[in-house]
């Protein structure tokens, strides 16, 4: 029975995922308008805590926990994978950004065994490998080196070590607490310079895009931590993968950018690795708990 309502996880972990490659098209686009990376990445973050806020059920109690070092260790990963990756996108197709970032979960996968000693096998090793040779087959890398693609690079490099930093403070914390803390603590450190980047002018696009960046990452990313408390880092890790399939969708609808056979071979692969990987970690702890 168990089990079976791990089952019921999916739907719910692909939702979050997608949902934040939705944020991070939202701020491609603003970005494509003209706004400082700075702007996207501090508005994401405060406009996130003011949407959370009235649902997070925060008590007076845990008011002073907002300021532990270990939610604000997980903060400054969270801001600079944030700003790291629109950085990134200002100057980069989301195909190659995203195929970058997807180092994140092979780190989160070997890191959680070093940091949590959570086990890790052989099999699921190489379906993990096998989900990063999709990842290849859609970006088709023949990558120069430039400041974008670096970016990119260590946004993936902070969203694996967060993605155990999750598993880490779900034995402390919260799911919603651990994200109030995030956008607070990262939404007021860049205060200082997010000011200086205001638009001249607003209208009803720029606040439009400014909402779906920041609801869209929020609530993608509670999702993602409420999965984590409930699963191991290295189960969820693989699934990191199937952003590529929502970021492939948002590159047909908002930038016009069609994947080819090799890309959608590619996205079967990464979809079909990361289940296959859920599959054989939920086995092997059904035949633990039997």
């Amino acid at each position: 029975m168990e089990q079976n309502r791990k089952w019921l996880l999916v739907p719910m972990i692909l939702t979050g995922m997608a949902l934040i490659p939705v944020g991070d098209s939202a701020g491609k686009l603003l970005t494509e308008a003209g706004l400082s990376p700075i702007f996207v990445a501090w508005s994401r973050l405060l406009v996130g805590f003011i949407c959370i806020l009235p649902f997070s059920g925060i008590k007076a109690s845990e008011v002073k926990s907002l300021l532990d070092w270990r939610l604000l260790f997980r903060a400054g990963l969270f801001t600079g994978a944030i700003f790291c990756m629109i950085t990134a996108l200002k100057t980069e197709s989301i195909a190659n950004v995203f195929g970058i970032f997807f180092i994140g979960p092979i780190i989160a996968y070997f890191l959680s065994a070093l940091v949590l000693k959570e086990q890790i096998t052989t099999l699921r090793s190489i379906l993990l490998m096998i989900g990063f040779l999709g990842v290849l087959l859609v970006v088709k890398p023949g990558f120069g080196v430039s400041s974008g693609l670096l970016f990119a690079l260590i946004a993936g490099t902070l969203y694996g070590c967060m993605l155990v930093a999750n598993r880490w403070l779900s034995a402390f914390f919260r799911p919603r607490l651990i994200l109030l803390s995030t956008l607070l603590a990262g939404g007021v450190a860049l205060t200082p310079i997010g000011i200086e980047t205001l638009p001249e002018s607003v209208d009803g696009w720029l606040v439009a895009m400014v909402l779906i960046s920041s609801i869209a990452s929020a609530l993608g990313n509670l999702i993602i931590i409420e999965a984590n408390r409930r699963l191991d880092a290295n189960v969820v890790a693989p699934f990191v993968y199937s952003q590529l399939v929502a970021a492939a969708i948002l590159g047909v609808v908002l930038f016009n950018d069609w994947p080819d056979v090799y890309s959608l071979i590619g996205l079967v692969i990464i979809f079909s690795s990361g289940i296959l990987s859920f599959v054989l970690a939920n086995r092997k702890k059904a035949r633990q708990t039997a």
